[in-house]
């Protein structure tokens, strides 16, 4: 498509589709011109790869998936239609700025962090690679808060808001709808039972396509709204009570309203289990309805469905199958059971127990009366198959969704080659005993075409213009990088992409925050969700340490740092939110020093989301992957760092492993205990009085912020994470605290040597072509899916 006949396609959705004549258009007219005439491009492959699926009654893949964090999608389907220089001209010719329509377009709030992300890139690799798929989530109307900080830098949650403009991506599907619903009674039925809920909610869907590389194949995101079975009660409000005759509406919004409710309430959990189970059954309803429009034995269900479980918010899927089956259409009930396992897949994304999803015995018999039976019954026929076995999916009044999970599939898989073999022996050791064929490993990747191509387009030029076309779909292509990185030429050039990276990124800092930030420190970044495994502290504590340093010895030859934090804290996780209130406090107090603003600044962006993070991760020299060994079961952005050119300083967690492993040990700034270590250590009691103990500068940092340094004099301020520092420390933040240390300062003499720096950032990126998402992908449709690439 020609830059001419865009304009023209731009031109007609703003006078046919928004109302507006180009003199009288804004800004977001043009972005939702130029959003429809890309969608009507994008619409061609979606159809013909829908066409085609019916055609070769292919087996689909259907991802079942609490959050899926998009990002925006203006630049990506641009990108993927290959249509980038034709929508620059077109729209730069009808008078807009290009960069400024993209950036009018709002992140889709569905999502959270890696999770979220993990399940985007695999859309962009299904469609990619052209596996027959639909995604399935929640359409949040607010989705995850946007996140502010207060003026005394504490954390501050209001609602999201990107759904106040129209979405242009989507379409609205009312012909698909379910009733959904909760509570109420079960009858037995003969040999099955029907369950008459007390309330109910309709999930409407709305799709939207997700166009692969090339354009050549496009599959579906489906996601549910929830709306009243009855909108509006007319008698209630002639009679005044106009709350009243709005309350179904509002009562059914809630369950599609906002990702993560706080589940600190009974209410809260309530609804979080609602909500799971809303867009699982939904979901299911439609995979139904969709196979039988094709077959009529539902013996031949697992040829034709592969269901991927992502993490155990969908596990209620196991349950509700066997309903479908059993209930509603006459399956014999071990028959039932045995086809719904079939069908399912479960992706572990967590070693911690206490984050494998628990719901109490009677919630799930309040809000789900059959499924709690059901899931009794499968846990017995468990137990009658395996009678040596002490495990169980119901214990201590509690249904265990990650028991659920595993045993309702055929396939669970870790997202790490550390992460599935821990799986195996600790969270699921029993299960693996019993079921030795089940656990298999996928490891993590990410989509080139957003991460490299899109987010980096300097790097993506640069590999062009080095091993030629066609990497961003065959992302092992990089390896051809590494014969040119001997070249002081190419080396030049590649130091001085993320130069420019870099200041475009100081200037956006100092634009949005007001911080100066100077181009030529190392830039220092940790970008994740807040969980104290994660050890956002154990970075702070260090910069504290830094900053003593430098302050008693400004001399020093230090190299210079900006340290860079972005990422939000549940709304009820009080530790993570008080770990954010400190490093925003440890800001204000370092930025402000005279003596040390040249050497180091810490800054914090509010409302870290994938827009942020394509800002960041091109920008950065350092990439911070310091979770507690044995706690990270995958990561995904440590892979776009590397993959970006930044060098990694991390424990040996998740695919941090895998990492060092390619880009070499002597590339790699490794500190910290191992996983079995951390287990020793804890066997210690007083682990953490002893670390601190014995490091003086772990002892100073934690005194300095006791004596109310960065806390107005306040002493009592932050007791709750000192208190847990000097007691408890299951994170082993002071245990690990001085080999972190010393790691740093291995950076800081690296640093200074900063050809050979720049020569370890390209094998970073020569060497991790392998997490491509697409690789991810190809082991999933091979090893737990057996479908087959339609292209």
């Amino acid at each position: 498509m020609s830059a001419t006949e865009l304009r023209d396609a731009i031109l007609k959705h703003l006078e046919y589709s928004q109302g507006k004549d180009l003199a009288h258009a804004s800004l977001y007219d043009m972005r939702m011109a130029l959003t429809l005439a890309i969608r009507d491009k994008v619409i061609e492959p979606w159809f013909r790869a829908t066409r085609a699926t019916y055609a070769a009654q292919s087996k689909r893949v259907y991802y079942l998936s609490m959050e899926f964090l998009i990002g925006r999608l203006l630049e990506d389907a641009i990108m993927n239609v290959g249509l980038t220089e034709s929508a620059r001209e077109a729209v730069l010719g009808l008078g807009f700025d290009f960069e400024a329509v993209l950036n009018d377009e709002p992140d889709a709030a569905l999502g959270n962090g890696g999770l979220g992300r993990l399940a985007a890139c695999f859309l962009d690799s299904m469609s990619t690679l052209g596996c027959p798929a639909y995604g399935y989530g929640i359409r949040y109307e607010h989705g995850l808060f946007r996140q502010s900080f207060g003026p005394d830098g504490r954390q501050i949650e209001t609602a999201e808001d990107w759904l106040r403009q129209s979405h242009g991506w989507e379409f609205e599907r009312p012909e698909a709808a379910f009733r959904i619903g909760f509570g109420g009674t079960v009858a037995e039925s003969g040999r099955s039972a029907v369950w008459t809920p007390e309330s109910a909610v309709m999930a409407k869907a709305y799709d939207t396509p997700i166009v692969g590389w090339q354009g050549k194949w496009a599959n579906t995101l489906r996601l549910w709204g929830a709306e009243p079975l009855r909108a509006f009660d007319l008698n209630a409000f002639n009679k005044g009570d106009f709350t009243g005759a709005a309350a179904p509406e509002a009562l059914a919004r809630t369950i599609s309203r906002v990702l993560y409710p706080d589940d600190t309430t009974a209410q809260g959990k309530e609804l979080r289990l609602k909500q799971e189970f809303f867009f699982t059954a939904a979901s299911l309803r439609d995979i139904l309805r969709r196979f039988a429009s094709e077959h009529s034995d539902l013996s031949a269900l697992s040829s034709r469905v592969a269901i991927q479980m992502n993490d155990t918010h969908p596990a209620i899927a196991g349950p509700e199958l066997v309903r479908l089956l059993h209930d509603e259409r006459g399956m014999e009930f071990d028959k039932a059971v045995e086809t719904a396992r079939a069908c399912l897949g479960y992706t572990n994304h967590t070693l911690m127990p206490e984050a494998l999803e628990r719901w109490p015995e009677t919630l799930m018999a309040q809000v789900l009366p059959r499924h709690m039976q059901i899931i009794e019954r499968i846990d017995a026929g468990h137990a009658r198959q395996y009678p040596s076995r002490t495990v169980s999916i119901v214990e201590n009044g509690e249904v265990k969704m990650g028991e659920l999970s595993f045993i309702m599939a055929n396939k669970v898989n870790g997202v790490s080659a550390l992460h599935t073999e821990l799986v195996k022996d600790t969270v699921f050791a029993e299960l693996h005993a019993l079921h030795p064929d089940r656990i298999v490993n996928e490891t993590n990747g990410v989509t080139p075409r957003r991460w490299v191509k899109g987010a980096n387009p300097g790097l993506a030029g640069l590999i062009t213009e080095t091993i030629g076309e066609g990497w961003e779909d065959h992302l092992e292509r990089l390896v051809e990088l590494e014969p040119a990185i001997g070249d002081q030429g190419f080396r030049d050039r590649f130091a001085a992409i993320k130069a420019e990276n870099k200041v475009a990124l100081a200037n956006w800092i100092g634009t949005e925050m007001g911080i100066p930030v100077n181009p030529d420190a190392m830039f220092d970044v940790q970008i994740k969700r807040f969980h104290e495994y994660k050890r956002q502290h154990l970075n702070i504590l260090e910069t504290i340490a830094l900053w003593q340093e430098i302050r008693a010895n400004p001399d020093a030859g230090w190299a210079p740092r900006v340290k860079i934090f972005g990422g939000k804290a549940a709304p009820g996780y009080v530790m993570a939110k008080e770990i954010i209130h400190l490093i925003n406090n440890v800001a204000r107090i370092i930025n402000a020093d005279k003596t040390t603003r040249e050497l180091l600044t810490v800054v914090y962006p509010p409302n870290y989301n994938v827009t942020m993070a394509e800002r960041l991760i091109p920008a950065s020299d350092l990439s911070e992957q310091i979770s507690t060994a044995g706690k990270e079961a995958s990561g995904t952005g440590n892979m776009k760092f590397s993959l970006n050119g930044a060098l990694t300083i991390g424990t040996l967690d998740g695919a941090n492993v895998e990492i060092r492993d390619l880009v070499g040990a002597e590339n790699f700034f490794l500190f910290g205990m191992t996983a079995d270590e951390v287990v020793e250590c804890r066997k210690t009691p007083d682990h953490a009085a002893r670390a601190i103990a014995q490091s003086k500068r772990l002892k100073a940092a934690i005194e300095m912020i006791e004596s109310g340094a960065f806390s107005h004099g306040d002493k009592a301020m932050y007791r709750g994470v000192t208190q847990n520092l000097r007691t408890h420390d299951y994170f082993t933040v002071c245990a690990d605290f001085d080999s972190y240390w010393d790691a740093q300062r291995r950076v800081d003499r690296a640093w200074f040597q900063r050809d050979d720096w720049t020569r370890i950032a390209a094998l970073n990126t020569a060497r991790t072509g392998w997490f491509s998402s697409d690789r991810t992908i190809k082991g999933y449709m091979a090893d737990i899916w057996k479908v087959a690439p339609m292209i």
